[in-house]
């Protein structure tokens, strides 16, 4: 909490930044570029995901001796297609353990800079501005 001096100074805006608040400072801003740099990738596995259960829901229409390409690497090959269900199931299952990976680092994240927050709050008051 902020002494009665302190808190008038913080609302002139003569507050003194010492180096430990100018350090958690920092630290809150490369949490918050991490932060949003996991919520893009969160999204864009997200789409991701959308789409292989998209065409694997397609793929159960297709015949089972048929042949379906598949994308490996830039090329795509002909294979069976209870084997590129197969793939696809694969690939589904590896991006849902990727998400919960990043939606785990995301919330460790968001806990740190909830923590910095209250501790720049207590030592400026109004004068700092830390909402994303």
């Amino acid at each position: 909490m902020l002494s009665r001096e302190d808190e008038a100074a913080a609302e002139k805006g003569d507050l003194e930044v010492r180096r430990e608040d100018q350090d958690k400072i920092n630290k809150f801003s490369r949490l918050h570029q991490r932060e949003m740099l996991l919520e893009d990738d969160l999204k864009s596995r997200a789409k991701e995901k959308e789409d292989l259960e998209e065409i694997s829901n397609e793929l159960e229409l297709a015949d089972e001796d048929e042949k379906v390409p598949y994308k490996l690497g830039d090329a795509f090959i002909m294979l069976p297609l209870p084997e590129v269900q197969q793939l696809l199931s694969k690939s589904t299952h590896k991006i849902e353990s990727s998400v919960s990976a990043t939606e785990e680092k995301l919330s460790d994240i968001r806990e740190e800079m909830n923590s910095l927050k209250v501790d720049l709050y207590a030592r400026f008051g109004k004068s700092i501005n830390l909402e994303t």
